[in-house]
């Protein structure tokens, strides 16, 4: 059951006794302890039939109990551990507590066979959520729906095929029973765990680009502490963050300090586009003729894009014949600073795909027609990329636009992917 104000520990027993009873016709009584309900539990296994029991959302069913750990440890050992043809599996949206009260519990040491973390779809998936229309709808409005989405299962759901990609965001999106206008909100609540309103704080300053533990503790105000490091822990591991951890390609070794980037495409425009103007969207003020004319659409979109092509970097690899070279990084590249009159200097490349004697440094670019000046904005960035000896930059171009004949034909770009590519067109 979801946690409320309400929640205690035995409503979550008493949920559990009456789900067990629904499903396998066990007895109903109440129990008063977790080793009781595990106890009932395992009557219900047959000794001959494979069995898997799944645990949904364990934070919430073990989080009203500091003894919960404990009694499922117990039960494993003395219950269901002599059951071989049982499969024990827990589950949860707050990964942090499963990861605090069982991954890294010494009680459970050599108990459990695998840790899964379940990634978003990869782009040739996602397409599928198109169904039978998915070949003749263009590649841009696929892509600027999955720029919104991201690989969410829940969020592709409500994809309606029949309508185009300004419907479907609008209606998810900009409309007060939108389901992405909704999430949000119900993501950052109690059900997520501690720290809800300090955790939305980190996403919200990051919605504005990359920062280092260090950087956002000064931007919040805060001391660097072992808190900024415990919420930048979970939200990564809940899949909103990632701290690219890419190779300084001047040295080969890692980065000494990662920033953080806002991983999660839903989360990112959500907060870029759709909170600034929830006051005009439920005063139902809110309208356009179509997407392309809102302020900054365009600017923003491609930015998300960006960050979805980043976030599904390995479907990158067949086009640029590797051979048996080995992938050692897949990062965005920053190496920004400022000089003494305050204007910004280094490089900075959307993606940086490295092996033992190759930077791949790709372009990533949304635009409605992409011309030759592609190529000397990439000269320039790659005249600026500090690599090691004897190690060769190659420059790659992903697209969604049309581009001009010369860009490719010139030969400049080692490969250049059209977008379409990568949803299986």
């Amino acid at each position: 059951m979801p946690p409320d104000k309400e929640m205690t520990n035995q409503r979550q027993l008493d949920h559990f006794v009456k789900s067990l009873a629904e499903q396998t016709g066990a007895s109903s009584e109440p129990v008063s302890s977790w080793i009781e309900a595990f106890h009932r539990l395992e009557g219900q296994i047959d000794e001959g039939k494979r069995t898997v029991v799944l645990l949904d959302e364990v934070s919430w069913m073990g989080g009203y109990d500091v003894n919960y750990p404990g009694a499922l440890r117990t039960a494993w050992e003395t219950y269901f551990h002599r059951h071989p043809r049982l499969i024990v599996a827990v589950c949860g949206s707050v990964s942090a507590w499963i990861r605090e009260n069982i991954l890294n519990n010494t009680g459970f040491t050599g108990r459990f066979s695998r840790d899964y973390v379940l990634p978003e779809l990869n782009l040739a998936e996602c397409a599928e959520f198109w169904r039978g229309a998915k070949d003749r709808i263009s590649v841009r409005e696929i892509f600027d729906v999955l720029s919104v989405t991201g690989g969410i299962p829940r969020y592709l759901e409500e994809i309606d095929p029949g309508l185009s990609a300004e419907e479907n965001i609008r209606r998810m999106c900009f409309s007060t029973n939108g389901e992405l206008y909704k999430d949000f909100d119900a993501i950052f609540s109690p059900i997520f765990g501690v720290e809800v309103e300090f955790k939305r704080r980190i996403l919200e300053a990051l919605a504005d680009g990359p920062m280092s533990g260090a950087e956002l503790s000064v931007h919040l105000g805060l001391k660097r502490s072992g808190r900024m490091a415990s919420a930048l822990r979970e939200l990564k591991d809940g899949g909103f963050l990632s701290d690219d951890p890419g190779l300084n390609p001047a040295t080969g070794e890692s980065v000494r300090t990662g920033k953080y980037r806002l991983k999660d495409n839903y989360t990112r425009f959500y907060l870029k586009y759709v909170k600034p103007r929830k006051p005009q969207i439920e005063a139902g003020s809110f309208r356009f003729t179509s997407l392309g004319t809102l302020p900054e659409w365009n600017a923003v979109m491609g930015l998300q894009f960006e960050n979805l092509i980043v976030n599904n970097a390995m479907s990158l690899i067949p086009y640029l014949h590797l051979g048996n070279s080995i992938v050692e990084s897949a990062a965005p590249y920053r190496n920004m600073r400022r000089d003494a009159k305050g204007a910004k200097r280094g490089c900075q490349i959307d993606l940086l795909i490295q092996t033992p004697m190759t930077a791949y440094a790709v372009e990533i670019k949304r635009k409605r027609e992409i011309d030759e000046s592609i190529i000397a904005e990439m000269k320039s960035r790659i005249d600026r990329l500090p690599l090691r000896k004897g190690m060769t930059p190659r420059p790659v171009l992903v697209y969604d636009g049309d581009l001009a004949p010369y860009v490719e034909g010139s030969g400049y770009f080692d490969a250049v992917i059209p977008a379409a590519k990568l949803i299986g067109r």
